[in-house]
């Protein structure tokens, strides 16, 4: 159904002349999600230890299918920010039931917002009409790496998300930073690539076979400590190293970490949510595939070795650095590269408490990251509504792509909006492992994890990193709740006047009568779109409520293991 939407989008943008029909092909991209989540719902029932696609290079599997509709279900929600208008409008008494010309009152408010919006350059993510072509690319390389069971399906796949994901970086062609940082995404992503490739020859050249599932056997035989033997444990320890080395590389894990806090702050919002999450999840995935069929080695050291390693730097570098961060977008970088050093310990230990807590720590990181970047997005609209005279706020480059890039932008914003302050404010709370949130529960389960596998430092070192940590989330807190907002009213929102004819009916007679009625509009007639407004309310509330309903998540988690350890 991808491949469908794809040709079919792609033969739609090549005919059509108009760029502000962009959000009908984003509809459009949404509803064939919607379609393969009901595709794949259906196959799980018929799905048990997994089925061989196209002589092997594919192997879907329970665990596989899970997380397609898992990375749908995000897709979708991201795709809605530019598949609706960002704002409408509420008046009361107008727009009510009572009027059989709602929809023309509606009409009319929201039009003129627009006009104004597009104006001010508000709405110049809405005219992209490749944005839900790109994405259905990296969606499809997304679920045929989490899928691959090949070497060579394996780099295609990781290359066709890449290349989508580079093309998305630099889609905003009126953006300098975005080139910029779509330009160093695609310099250092070859350079991981070249790290995949590699470990793929050397794995070939080692087993004289690309099948994964071929690999697996090899390290799994029993005897090849014989002396007389040609091939020696350690030559495909070194090749998964090197191979896995790529892809630490591309979910920024430390000390590969760099180029991600340089390409967030660079890259618009709206594409930095997507970049930061399906990228991880899907490569992710994979990950756990080849750790969980290549730790079984015979030898004392693995090369699974080397993801603690990974993450005991990834939970040092991520806290530390990320303290002395001032743009709230590389902030957020930092606490993706600590965030991964946890998923990594989960990842590395290779345990069944271990892969639960892994699966689980993946799912609620990917739903509370994505909770806070569309605030971050929906803060960003609210503010075009307002000016300041901070003259650091006018030097902001890309300041129409990305609203909010300073984490004093944010200063005393509670007294703007107190709701969307609130949901934020949950949100850093599940971050740091504040209880009863969700991230609490999930930072739980990974430390138990490595504490019942003997782990002990590595488990201080995130609890350290953990509390130290919360100190840079907390002062995203203080200049929200703290301070004083410094903004006024822009002269545009103050007061809009729309006129539009109202018809009554007379009492005595059957005659209607027609006339002209000025209607005037102010600032806080302007919210934030109802879908917009859904995902955070449902999101925020899962994060805030999980304890409540934490039986079925960790059944599902239960289950996915049980089906990968053959229980």
């Amino acid at each position: 159904m991808i491949s469908i939407s794809i040709l079919f989008i792609l033969l739609s943008n090549a005919v059509t002349l108009r760029r502000d029909i962009s959000i009908i092909f984003n509809r459009i991209a949404i509803l064939a999600l919607i379609y393969c989540i009901l595709q794949d719902a259906i196959s799980l029932s018929i799905l048990n230890k997994g089925i061989g696609l196209h002589g092997g290079l594919l192997h879907k599997t329970n665990i596989t299918q899970i997380f397609n509709i898992f990375i749908f279900i995000i897709s979708i929600l991201i795709i809605q920010l530019t598949s609706f208008y960002p704002k409408k409008v509420i008046v009361p008494g107008y727009i009510s039931l009572k009027f059989n010309n709602t929809k023309d009152y509606i009409y009319k408010f929201n039009y003129t917002i627009n006009k104004i919006m597009n104006k001010i350059k508000m709405n110049e993510h809405l005219k992209i009409i490749e944005y839900p072509l790109i994405l259905l690319f990296i969606i499809m390389g997304a679920i045929l790496l989490m899928a691959a069971n090949d070497l060579i399906s394996i780099f295609l796949s990781i290359e066709l998300q890449s290349y989508g994901l580079y093309l998305l970086s630099t889609i905003y062609r009126n953006s300098e930073l975005s080139t910029i940082g779509g330009l160093i995404y695609f310099l250092l992503g070859g350079l991981s690539s070249c790290f995949i490739l590699l470990g793929t020859s050397l794995l070939y050249a080692n087993s004289g076979t690309t099948s994964l599932d071929s690999l697996y056997i090899i390290t799994n035989i029993s005897d090849i400590n014989n002396e007389n033997f040609w091939y020696k444990p350690y030559y495909i320890n070194f090749s998964f190293l090197l191979f896995s080395l790529g892809f630490l590389f591309k979910i920024s894990a430390a000390p590969f970490h760099f180029w991600s806090p340089d390409v967030y702050d660079a890259i618009p919002t709206i594409v930095t949510t997507f970049v930061a999450i399906i990228a991880k999840i899907s490569i992710l995935i994979l990950l756990l595939e080849l750790v969980y069929h290549t730790n079984n080695n015979i030898q004392d050291t693995n090369w699974t070795f080397s993801l603690l390693i990974s993450s005991f730097f990834s939970l040092i570098i991520g806290t530390i650095v990320g303290l002395t961060q001032f743009r709230i977008k590389r902030l957020f970088a930092y606490s993706t590269i600590s965030h991964i050093g946890f998923i990594l310990l989960g990842l590395g230990i290779s345990s069944i408490e271990s892969t639960q807590a892994f699966i689980f720590y993946l799912m609620q990181y990917s739903i509370s990251n994505l909770n806070i970047f569309i605030i971050l997005i929906v803060i960003g609209f609210s503010l075009y509504m307002y000016i300041d005279n901070n003259k650091e706020h006018k030097k902001l480059l890309d300041i129409n792509n990305s609203p909010v890039q300073l984490i004093n932008q944010l200063k005393g914003y509670f007294y703007i909006n107190p709701i969307l302050s609130l949901s934020l404010t949950i949100t850093i709370f599940s971050f740091m492992g504040i209880p009863p949130l969700i991230g609490f529960f999930g930072k739980q389960m990974i430390l138990s994890a490595a504490l019942d596998k003997g782990l002990i430092f590595l488990s201080l070192i995130a609890i350290l990193t953990s509390v130290i940590g919360a100190i840079y989330y907390l002062n995203i807190i203080k200049e929200i709740f703290f301070y004083s907002p410094e903004y006024v009213i822009n002269p545009l929102f103050e007061t809009i006047k729309i006129p539009i004819k109202k018809t009554t009916l007379s009492l005595n007679t059957t005659l209607t009568k027609t006339k002209l009625d000025i209607i005037n509009i102010k600032h806080n007639n302007i919210v934030i779109s109802s879908s917009m407004a859904l995902i955070i309310s449902i999101t925020t509330l899962i994060i805030l409520l999980f304890m409540f309903f934490n039986k079925e998540w960790l059944s599902m988690g239960t289950i996915l293991v049980q089906i990968m350890f053959n229980y």
